[in-house]
């Protein structure tokens, strides 16, 4: 199997690019930025870039986009021309080259407004039933991008899986006042409960979508850590996280309270993975019970793979505020 992997030199494309590498894969990774794990430096907006690059590849990973840490720094037409045209130049060249299936990294951003809860209602139970309501540009063109999949799919037949993504990205949070008020750390495996996921765990949804493509046809799946919390958690959680996480994993009370850590007063929405698990034979590993019992030992909980990756940011320069400027 030969892999083409764009956005090579972002956190994602590091790691599928680590990973496919280790076992051996022929794969080859493409980005706009020189990386050691880019092998051409290009733009999928450019179309014969793209041509080439796909030559004689069977298997398509596109992680390659503008995320929302550049909504204030790109236009909107910049989001447009990457993560709309350029997929749609990746999947019709992708056709011509005779690509067996695609993933297409995507994001829960897309569920825009559909991820905040009425007030003093219950958490948004987060998965695939769940209606996106994009509520910026990012969110805009990544939804648009899917549905160029599905189109794709259903038009010609290639196999596309959607993966829509959590948190893996490893910078401190942009919420300043987030930052004031819990250990980043604190911050990391709070969100690993509802809302994030560790890179390898990424990586290998991804792989698992391709054994799993061409009997799927076209899927959209959430990606995200595996939560305690259950469907029926969900009004308490919007108002009293802290006692919902003590009765789901009562080992925390203790862990956090030797570390001065607290849980977050409320969560206002869950992301479930079930249907990825079960659709794509998944099994992510780096979850809140690992991160935990990791802690405990002393051990770093993040996943050997996230270690060497490490922190990447999204910009060429620091910001006084934060990782990136806030829309």
């Amino acid at each position: 199997m030969k892999f083409l992997v764009t956005g090579s030199a972002g956190h994602l494309g590091e790691a599928l690019m680590r990973t496919l590498r280790e076992r051996n894969e022929i794969a080859r990774g493409i980005d706009v930025k020189a990386s050691p794990y880019t092998d051409a430096v290009g733009s999928i907006v450019e179309r014969a870039f793209v041509r080439e690059a796909l030559r004689g590849v069977d298997t398509l990973l596109h992680t390659a986009t503008l995320h929302k840490p550049h909504i204030a720094t790109h236009s909107r037409q910049d989001f447009i021309d990457t993560n709309i045209s350029g997929t749609l130049n990746l999947l019709e060249e992708a056709i011509e080259a005779g690509v067996q299936q695609v993933v297409f990294t995507s994001t829960t951003s897309a569920y825009g407004f559909a991820l905040q809860a009425a007030p003093q209602g219950p958490a948004v139970w987060v998965d695939e039933n769940l209606v996106p309501v994009p509520k910026n540009i990012y969110g805009i063109t990544k939804l648009a991008a899917e549905n160029l999949c599905a189109l794709m799919q259903r038009k010609t037949g290639l196999p596309c899986v959607v993966l829509r993504t959590s948190r893996f990205f490893p910078e401190v949070d942009d919420d300043e006042d987030m930052r004031g008020k819990y250990d980043d750390t604190n911050i990391k495996l709070n969100e690993l409960l509802y809302r994030r996921v560790d890179v390898a765990d990424v990586v290998s949804a991804h792989l698992a979508a391709v054994q799993r493509a061409r009997a799927i046809g076209f899927g959209r799946y959430v990606v995200s850590a595996t939560t305690p919390f259950r469907r029926e958690d969900a009004d308490e959680l919007s108002i009293n996280a802290a006692d919902v996480l003590a009765r789901r994993h009562p080992e925390s009370s203790q862990i956090y309270a030797r570390r001065g850590w607290k849980m977050f007063p409320g969560i206002g929405r869950v992301y479930d993975n079930a249907l990825a698990r079960a659709a794509l034979g998944w099994q992510p590993r780096y979850d809140f019970t690992h991160a935990t019992a990791c802690l405990e030992r002393g051990e770093d909980y993040r996943s050997p793979l996230a270690q060497a990756i490490g922190v990447k940011g999204y910009h060429a320069r620091v910001f006084e505020n934060g990782p990136y400027p806030v829309e």
